[in-house]
């Protein structure tokens, strides 16, 4: 593992990048409303995040849920919200339009990257390239219209099970575009994916939950968590998601170890333990 491999945590919220910033992250793409796949943030969150913390701010533009093709008058606030975001501070912005056939927007594409490079930021196509029907047409019009990164999980709903498309898109295109890989990593398969797929960047949320008892009254519910039939009525483990800070600094220190060996507990589970070669003895 090289300890030069960069690390994105998904956050969605203040407390989230407080959260990264604890565990070790330097760099976040930052969201609202991640149970709709990430919104655009607040200003005020964006502005908190820069005031109070060191990290690099990778910030989501995107005016709904559902997908990526976005009418007039959507494209139209993601422009608007790219420059008040990029004025305040905002080190990239994060952003994916499609057509209705599934092919990259250029036009409205080119317009973002436009914008974001007026200020020389940087710009990332997110997880709408895993929804293109030609991957190989879709990655060269992002470089062709000069897209810095692009986060993808191989077209599959995981990294895991899109590993086999991420190694082929780093190796095809990682010379001409950042591939940033994402979507179900964590600490127990960081190490085996890298290795498998060579990426030079990843991309994790290290979720965790933590409750509200203001969710559920007797007779109403709030939550969007998926809970059992009656879950109001019982006891509340989770209501809303956050970065967990232990979860980020696990997951930091397995991607970014050199060695890592598994050892047999007396209980019989496995507990994978990271070392760095300099504190190895010389052998």
């Amino acid at each position: 593992m090289s300890k030069n491999l960069e690390v994105e945590i998904c956050c969605g919220s203040y407390y989230d990048t407080l959260q990264a910033w604890k565990g070790g992250a330097k760099r976040v793409e930052l969201n609202s409303a991640l149970h709709l796949g990430g919104l655009t943030p607040s200003l005020g969150t964006l502005r908190q995040v820069k005031k109070n913390t060191g990290l690099k701010v990778i910030c989501m533009v995107r005016p709904r849920g559902a997908g990526f093709c976005y009418n007039m008058e959507d494209f139209e606030v993601m422009l608007e919200d790219a420059h008040i975001l990029l004025e305040n501070g905002a080190d990239g912005i994060a952003f994916g339009c499609l057509t209705a056939d599934r092919k990259i927007n250029e036009k409205q594409t080119k317009k973002m990257v436009q914008l974001i490079k007026s200020y020389n930021k940087e710009s990332v196509f997110h997880r709408a390239f895993d929804c293109v029907t030609d991957i190989n047409e879709a990655m060269q019009t992002l470089i062709e219209i000069g897209v810095d990164r692009v986060l993808t999980s191989g077209l599959k709903s995981t990294a895991i099970a899109g590993a086999e498309t991420i190694q082929y898109l780093q190796k095809e295109y990682g010379e001409q575009i950042e591939i940033l890989a994402g979507s179900g990593l964590n600490a127990q398969n960081v190490q085996d994916f890298i290795r498998k797929t060579d990426v030079k960047q990843i991309h994790s949320s290290c979720k965790g939950w933590l409750p509200d008892m203001t969710t559920c009254s007797e007779d109403v519910s709030f939550s969007y968590r998926a809970k059992k039939k009656n879950a109001c009525k019982e006891a509340i483990v989770g209501d809303y998601e956050v970065v967990d800070v232990v979860l980020v600094k696990k997951f930091i220190d397995m991607a970014t170890c050199e060695l890592a060996f598994e050892i047999e507990k007396e209980d019989e589970k496995v507990l994978k333990i990271c070392y760095d070669n300099t504190a190895l003895p010389e052998k």
